[in-house]
């Protein structure tokens, strides 16, 4: 079965431009293609061994992980989680982005932080209660793994406990009313 996981939002996301440079993640040569043929690339291409590769996290990222262990699901609840997290990630694109925060794919087991102090410290992905999910790192920070599928309110919950979004979340609501 080949992978399903992640939408092509995804690769404009991971693709941009970091507004500091030295902070980028560091970057695959898969970045620059469009996730949707990543996600869905034969096994043993480049791409599928890209994004095996484990990735080093040096900026704030929400890394959305679709491990190989994924692969035993039945083929149509893996259709259907794959199109939930695809839905679900595209939801927050937008907040990640205008608070650069990079959003990377990987179907790697291991992902390295680099720490303030450039050593590296290696984040396990496998042996979760699923095998897909996000992972929210700000090198410097514990991380926070966050497995299943979370829907738009409850992962912009956690982008905000984890990323302290709540400024920009309360500026795009109304102002409260006040009633006498």
């Amino acid at each position: 079965m080949r992978r399903h996981a992640c939408l092509c939002l995804l690769a404009l996301a991971a693709c941009r431009p970091s507004a500091h440079p030295a902070r980028r993640t560091a970057a695959h040569p898969a970045d620059s293609a469009p996730l949707s043929s990543l996600w869905h690339a034969p096994r043993d291409s480049i791409h599928d061994r890209l994004l095996r590769a484990p990735r080093l996290v040096t900026e704030p990222s929400v890394i959305v992980f679709w491990l190989r262990t994924g692969d035993s699901l039945s083929p149509d609840s893996a259709i259907a989680v794959s199109r939930d997290l695809d839905f679900y990630t595209e939801q927050v694109a937008q907040t990640l982005a205008r608070n650069d925060i990079a959003l990377v794919p990987t179907n790697a087991d291991t992902v390295y932080v680099e720490q303030p102090d450039h050593t590296r410290r290696a984040i396990v992905l496998s042996g979760l209660n699923y095998p897909y999910g996000y992972l929210l790192i700000d090198p410097g920070t514990p991380e926070r793994i966050l497995t299943g599928v979370y829907d738009d309110d409850a992962l912009l919950d956690e982008l905000d406990a984890y990323f302290d979004l709540s400024d920009e979340r309360d500026s795009t609501r109304a102002a409260p009313r006040v009633i006498t």
